[in-house]
Formats: structure tokens, sequence, C-alpha cells
């Protein structure tokens, strides 16, 4: 039995699927006219005609061979059945390159802590434009009330506003473009910026330059996030969207620059050039736009924060946690820890560092390494789609060349803030790396044993009245993917820790698929009426509620005859009572008398302190706490166990 959860509406081209990318997609890479252009400046020795040029066709390049090639022509093609993002990308090529996981979590970790600051970054930057008007507005404090409001909301859902993301959006856009116009006619030789002679002096010709990359680069920093919300809107959307997105971005861009060489006798390092192209009429409403947009990326930031915990428990990166579903718009989730977590590290990044200009000095680092382990897993994918070597290695040698520039550029903030992305991320590995590990230690230590060969102990049980009955219906979950093994200790639960005689035992095996949005089962019969397996075979976005995936197959077959759905005592039968049913939760733990080697046993004491932070399995699946008992079993019972002591009473006694 099979079943596709449809995906969310958007992907079809149209003029609503348009203004709801508008509204998902972009929120990062279109807040950052707020401080790309003004974070140059900052950097800037001199404030020449070339040097701005030089800067502009920096961000236009950077956007072209970025975001435009490798992540709008390029990357967006590598969809998992229509989902993006790192997590999905390393889906398509664990099976062939289950190693390709080290890029995976470190790519996956540095986004979600670069991310922390994105929320910081556009909701100051738009603030602070109230200065403009009155200096002794307080900043800090409005900035905070608004990031309190848009975490409290978080466990509500956002349907109620959500609709109107979209429209904002295009009002945004489109307010960015018309700007830039207005500069740009007084000024029109700023165009030639386009030419990359200017880029390549800007890098070469001023001190700085190179070091300014940093600065730049904040201007793509949002295109990891649009490849992680492809599955929201669709590749067709995107790429037409982009077309509008990409041409309001440049014009404010090369907007701001004509201003800043009209002006640049009277500019100060704190002058924000794009609060300074608004007429003073219009200032206001400016700013309130600009809060709105920022607000928007703020939510988009921490949508795409959910979604991606939410795939890595699936693919056993992260400890199980509680989700959340607050409306019935497909996708959007809460989760509570996460929630908080980025709550608290947001506002440490807006009271540490006050400023937009100081996040600056710290924004982008870690995003540029979570890009490098991008196209590492793009180039594995691609060599596994059969691309020829030698593109391949032209596309490696281009954005590894560009992404290390990035990079060393932006170690430069390291002391200026940038620590605190990278000490967030690498925790975020850490835990990631150490959940990883110790589930496949743990797995290691699986031995399965074929089913045939425990068939006629399990009928004889099964019929045996000498043996108290312990369920009508007795459920075991099982990792064995194929439908002839079984887990040598659900045997061992079964028949030797307390026998469990039970009128029909059922194994229930949960296989989370590549595919992100399957949904299926399979049933065999392995003793018709006595022994049943039910194999769910689950994409990796979907939640396994596997008590409520269980009652469905149980209704099918009964509805098929399969199974006797009506108790089996005959006083309750003779009422149409349901059949009861027990779940067994085997739990294994380290034997006290065995060790891991150092290594694994720092990975194991680790995994352990995280899983006191997580949920229990039978909570994570969905089971029914009130009919579940959790069997504790050691890791090594399955060895021999060595001879260690040596009996002398044999010859006393045999003589």
């Amino acid at each position: 039995m099979r079943h596709h959860l449809h995906r969310s509406h958007g992907q079809a081209v149209s003029a609503a699927g348009l203004l709801i990318t508008l509204g998902i997609i972009y929120g990062d890479i279109g807040t950052s006219p707020l401080y790309v252009m003004k974070a140059i400046v900052a950097g800037a020795n001199t404030l020449s005609e070339g040097f701005i040029m030089g800067g502009l066709s920096c961000i236009f390049w950077t956007l072209t061979l970025q975001t435009t090639v490798k992540y709008i022509i390029i990357t967006l093609r590598a969809d998992n059945k229509g989902e993006g993002g790192i997590f999905s990308l390393f889906a398509l090529i664990r099976k062939r390159a289950k190693w390709a996981y080290f890029f995976a979590i470190i790519g996956g970790s540095t986004l979600l802590a670069d991310g922390v600051i994105t929320p910081s970054i556009t909701i100051v930057s738009a603030v602070e434009g109230l200065g403009i008007i009155n200096p002794r507005i307080p900043v800090l404090p409005i900035v905070i009330v608004i990031i309190t409001g848009l975490f409290l909301v978080q466990k509500f859902g956002t349907r109620a506003v959500g609709r109107s993301f979209g429209p904002v959006m295009f009002i945004w856009f489109s307010m960015l473009g018309i700007l830039g116009i207005t500069q740009i006619i007084h000024n029109p030789i700023i165009l030639k910026a386009i030419n990359p002679h200017h880029a390549y002096d800007f890098l070469t010709k001023y001190p700085n330059g190179f070091l300014l990359m940093g600065a730049v680069f904040l201007c793509t920093t949002g295109a990891e996030a649009l490849y992680s919300d492809l599955g929201h809107c669709g590749l067709k959307n995107i790429r037409i969207t982009w077309i509008f997105v990409k041409l309001t971005l440049l014009l404010n861009y090369f907007g701001q620059g004509a201003w800043i060489i009209k002006n640049s006798d009277s500019i100060m390092s704190w002058t924000n050039p794009f609060f300074s192209i608004m007429p003073g009429w219009f200032l206001v409403i400016g700013i309130l736009i600009s809060t709105a947009a920022a607000i928007i990326a703020s939510q988009a930031l921490i949508s795409g924060s959910f979604t991606l915990i939410s795939e890595a428990i699936q693919l056993n990166f992260w400890p199980k946690i509680k989700i959340n579903y607050p409306t019935n718009i497909k996708g959007q989730m809460y989760i509570s820890s996460i929630n908080w977590i980025l709550y608290f590290s947001c506002l440490f990044v807006v009271i540490f560092f006050q400023r937009s200009s100081n996040m600056e000095a710290a924004y982008g680092l870690s995003i540029t390494i979570t890009m490098l382990m991008t196209t590492c897993l793009l180039s594995i994918y691609l060599y596994y789609q059969k691309i020829p070597v030698y593109i391949i290695a032209v596309f490696l040698a281009v954005y590894l060349s560009i992404e290390s520039s990035f990079l060393i550029a932006n170690m430069n903030k390291f002391t200026h803030g940038g620590w605190f992305t990278i000490l967030l991320g690498g925790f975020l590995f850490l835990v990631m790396y150490v959940w990883f590990s110790g589930r496949r230690i743990k797995n290691s230590f699986i031995e399965f044993i074929h089913v045939d060969k425990y068939i006629e102990v399990i009928k004889d049980l099964s019929t045996d009245e000498t043996v108290p009955k312990f369920a009508t219906n007795l459920v075991y979950l099982t990792k064995a993917n194929k439908s002839a093994e079984v887990e040598s200790k659900i045997i061992y639960s079964i028949l030797n820790k307390h026998p469990k005689r039970a009128d029909v035992y059922w194994l229930l095996h949960v296989d989370i698929l590549d595919d992100p949005h399957v949904l299926e089962y399979k049933i065999t019969h392995i003793i018709p009426g006595t022994l049943i397996k039910v194999d769910f075979k689950i994409g990796f976005k979907v939640q396994p509620r596997v008590n409520l995936f269980f009652r469905q197959v149980l209704d099918e077959l009964n509805q098929n005859n399969e199974i006797d759905m009506l108790s089996h005592y005959a006083s309750l039968r003779k009422h149409n009572v349901s059949a009861d049913f027990r779940f067994v939760v085997i739990d294994r733990i380290q034997n006290y008398d065995f060790d891991f080697p150092p290594r694994e046993q720092f990975i194991m004491d680790l995994y352990g302190i995280f899983k006191r932070f997580g949920i229990s399995e039978v909570r994570a699946l969905g089971l029914d706490t009130s009919n579940v008992i959790v069997e504790t079993v050691p890791l090594y019972i399955d060895k021999e166990i060595p001879v260690i002591l040596t009996r002398n009473d044999l010859t006393r006694h045999m003589g």
C-alpha cells in the first residue's frame, strides 16, 4: 500500500505561486541591502569613485556567479523529489557515499549557527533607521520587543499573517528598485561597474580590498537558505522570481553606490546609504516597510531552522525531540527547544553587539563553510549522475576558489565576533557527530538471525496454555530490513526474558527513505495468523507517527479479512470488544563488564548525556505510552563469554 504526501501549493507557475515564492524564499538575501553597502563604506580608507565602482562590481559578480549560476542554475536541479537543502542533497547520495555525512553535518551545523545572526542584523538594521529621524529613539528595546514577539508567536503558527508575506515582499522589492532608479538616473555612469575589471581593481589596488570581500559576501548569504526552501515553492517559481529579485537588488545597490559617490565628502562611517537615498517624506514609510521585511526574513530563518532540525532527526543526526504542528499548513512546525535556543542566541547577539555595524563584522563567517560543504556534496552528486569528470573538475576549481577566498576574507571576522557563530556551530556539530556516531556504534552490536529457525517454537509458545497470556497482540519494533530476519534480542525477549505468550506477534519496521515524501507499507505473513511483519517506508520529511499508521494498517487488514480485530476472550468477544495490544520497545544499554575503546567510550558517554535532553523512542514514534513496555537489554549478550575462573574443589570432592 502506497501513499504520497502532497507538497505545498505554489509548485505550479502562477501569479499566486510567484507571490508566495517572494514571501517565503528571499527574506535573507532580499534584506541584504540594509547593511551590505554600509559595511563596505565602513571598511574603506578613502571613498573614491573607483573604490565604490569596484565594490559594486564585486557585488554584481558575486550575485551572478555565486547565487545565479551556482544555486539558481546548478544546485536547484539537485532536488530530492522537489526538496532542497544540504540534508536533502546528502540523502540523495548517502547510500553510495556514506562517508559524505561529515560534509552534511558540518554544513548543517554552520548554516544553523550563522542563521542566528540573521534576525538580529536585519531587524536592528531596519529599526536603526529611526535614528535618522530622532537619534534619541532607543533602538535596542524596540528590537528586543520585536524579536520576543516573533519567537513567542511561533507556537501558535503563522497562518494568520503568512498570507501577507508575499504582498509585503513584493512591495519591499519594488521599493528597492524604485529607490535605486531615483539615484541611478542622476549618475548613470555607475552602471559601468558591471565591468569585471572594476572588481579586479578593487581586489588588487586597495590595501583592504580583499578583506572587504567579507562585507561583499553578505549580499549572497541567503543563497543557501534559498536552496533549502526549494520544496516550498518549486524550481520554476524560484527561477522566474529571481529575475525580478536580482534586478531590484542590483538597482538598489547601484543606487546606493551612486549616492555615495555624489556625497562622499560628507559620509560618516556610521552612515547607512540605504536610508540616505530615501526622500525625507518617505523615510517613516520606508522604515516601516524595512522592518516588516526584516520580520519576514527572520520568520523564514526560524521556519527553516525547524525544518533543518526535523530532517536531521530523521537522518539520525539529532536526538529525537518533540515536534508540534500548530496549523494544518504542510511543512509548518514548531520545535520548542530549538525556538528558545534561537531566541536566547538572538538576544545575546543583540545585547552583546548592540549595533548592526558590529554584527556585520561577525556575520557570514560560518555560512561560507556551509557553501563549501554544499559544493563538495554537489560534486559527489554530479559524479553519481554520470556528469563528465572534467566538468565536475571545472565546477570544483571555480567554486572552491571563490568560496575559499570568501572564507579567508571572512576569517578576519573571527576576533570581531565571528567566534560566536564558530563556537555555536562547533557545539551543533558535536551534537550531530556524537549522535550519528553513537547510533552507528550501538547498531554495530545488533545481531540479526533468521526467523525461520524459531517458527515452530513461536507456534508452540502461542498455543501453550501453561504459560500465562502476556497479550492478545504483542508488538515489537525491529530494525531488520529483511523480512526473513529479526534481531536476536527480540527472540531473547519473547523466549527467555519472561516468556511472552500471545495469539499474534507483530514486528514493525520503520525504514526512513531518501525520498522525502513517501508514506507506504508492506505486509509479510511470516506465520499466517501468528507472526506478521509490517514494513513502513517513510520519507525523511515525514513525521513517523507509528501508532497512527499502525491503526490504519490494522483497519485495512481487518476490512480485507486478513486479521481478526475482535477480542480473543470469549466474554469480551460476545460484546464486540476490540482485541488488546501491547508494545515492547527494546532499549540496548552498555554492559557494566564491557568497555569500548577510549574514543568510542567518549562518544557513547556524550551520547548518553545528549539522549537525556531528547524524548524517548516511544514518544518519538507516537506510540500510546499506556500500553508500551520498555525492556533494557545489554548491548553485548550474543558473544561467548571467556572463561576466567578456575574451579579448585573438584579434586578434593572426587577424592
